[in-house]
């Protein structure tokens, strides 16, 4: 059942480079069956966002628990969800148009959106209608979302988690207070699962002051190297405590320079690893970022196989609706620089409200991961005023496995709303690292009934 499954999606994908019929969303274009619909939303004028929705063919049908829908945001700020997270960690089909037997379709339907308008596919007419806060990203999405869901019954019956990597965990946390709001003032009618923060940076503040010490304690710093690290560090934190968040950026970019080069070129995103041919650092502001950002875009892309090519031609000829003067990240420098203002802002308080409304929380990490460490996100979570942080910390961890007679591949804890993921052996793209756990995790956070 599952070869002939997966023969199917690669089938269906190679049809599709014909043209496309019109499917059961508003303004949407898809298969005929509608198993896939994707299109554009004009969350403002002259604001483009584009969205592709998969339902899952594993979805179990006459049960009790709802089938759940996971909306996939990516990090960068301006890395796409439609490309990386679809075609590199939990989507149908990789850049081979091979099918993937962890693909997350197995416990929910998918909706990827390439969030903020810039990323990916979707785009801004005028440079300045970039989003500018992870508020108004959240405002953005919530429009498309509003757009999608209100009218179609099917979407609506069916819970909604915001899963996040990277960056993508900011926006997802201030998205979840945005659905939350709109939902209660009865303008989105959706059922809000949860959030689930990965690998994220919700708290820079604490990532950058975990990475000197972990990199002593791996052995990749000295202590001479890991003292000017912490000392870094420290600068950033006093400019934070100003509120100076540009000047952040700047110190951050300088950090995360010292500390490639001070590591023989650690990778920033396994530290059991190097990063082969990392950007040096730069003059500006500007080029300093950019670089930084683009060491996150080129890791899958150099590590896993060319992705930019793959979605300008094939993909692009199957959707048929990118308009031509349109590249598959050419905004994303748009995006990312637009965003450098609240780049270093913390979302500690947003993650607290969710928790105070009753939103279940997940968050996950990979054990080697180095940008989000798990060491920066314990220390963030330590600082939640939630009153159920205290009972979360006395309650212990049980262990995870994939199959009976596997080495442990991870840890969990919970307490009401709040639980933690400790994933073993993983970096920073979890799901891409440890398919086989991350697959039964998304199971359990979504009360998938295919779990």
């Amino acid at each position: 059942m599952e070869k002939k499954t997966a023969v199917i999606l690669a089938v269906e994908f190679f049809c599709l480079l014909l043209p496309c019929f019109h499917g059961g969303l508003v303004g949407a274009v898809g298969t005929d069956d509608k198993m896939e619909e994707w299109g554009y939303v004009e969350v403002r004028p002259k604001a483009h966002m584009f969205w592709w929705l998969y339902r899952s063919p594993y979805r179990v049908q006459n049960s009790t628990a709802p089938w759940p829908i996971v909306l996939w945001l990516q990090g960068g700020p301006g890395s796409s969800g439609v490309g990386l997270g679809n075609f590199k960690e939990i989507g149908p089909l990789d850049t081979n148009l091979k099918p993937r037997n962890s693909t997350w379709l197995r416990k929910a339907d998918l909706l990827f959106v390439d969030s903020p308008v810039g990323t990916g596919y979707s785009f801004v007419e005028e440079q300045d209608l970039a989003v500018k806060t992870d508020e108004e990203a959240a405002t953005d999405l919530t429009t498309l979302l509003i757009k999608l869901f209100n009218n179609n019954e099917s979407l609506q019956s069916s819970p909604l988690y915001v899963v996040a990597e990277s960056y993508g965990g900011k926006h997802a946390a201030t998205l979840g207070l945005a659905v939350y709001d709109a939902i209660q003032a009865g303008k989105l009618k959706m059922k809000l699962g949860g959030v689930s923060l990965g690998d994220s940076w919700i708290s820079p503040e604490d990532f950058v002051l975990s990475w000197g010490p972990l990199l002593k304690d791996v052995s990749r710093l000295d202590l001479k190297t890991a003292e000017e690290a912490i000392r870094r560090a420290a600068d950033i934190q006093e400019t934070l405590s100003k509120g100076q968040y540009m000047d952040a950026v700047s110190l951050w970019s300088d950090l995360e320079n010292f500390v490639v080069s001070g590591s023989n070129n650690v990778d920033l995103y396994n530290f059991l690893l190097d990063f082969d041919n990392d950007p040096v650092t730069a003059a500006t502001t500007d080029t300093l970022t950019t670089a930084s950002r683009e060491r996150y875009m080129r890791y899958l892309e150099e590590k896993h196989g060319s992705l930019s090519d793959f979605m300008n031609t094939v993909v692009r000829k199957k959707l048929e609706i990118i308009p031509e003067n349109i590249q598959w990240g050419g905004q994303a420098d748009i995006v990312f620089n637009s965003l450098s203002g609240d780049f270093m802002k913390p979302r500690i308080n947003e993650v607290d409200e969710l928790l105070t409304r009753g939103v279940q929380v997940t968050i996950y990490n990979g054990q080697l991961d180095l940008i989000c460490s798990t060491k920066g996100t314990e220390a963030w979570v330590q600082k939640l005023k939630w009153k159920g942080l205290n009972d979360f910390n006395s309650s212990n961890r049980t262990a995870l496995y994939c199959d009976q007679g596997d080495p442990t591949k991870g840890f969990y804890k919970s307490n009401q709303n709040l639980h933690f993921y400790w994933i073993l052996g993983a970096g920073h793209f979890v799901p891409l690292d440890q398919p086989c756990i991350a697959l039964k995790m998304i199971g359990d956070i979504t009360h998938s009934p295919a779990s």
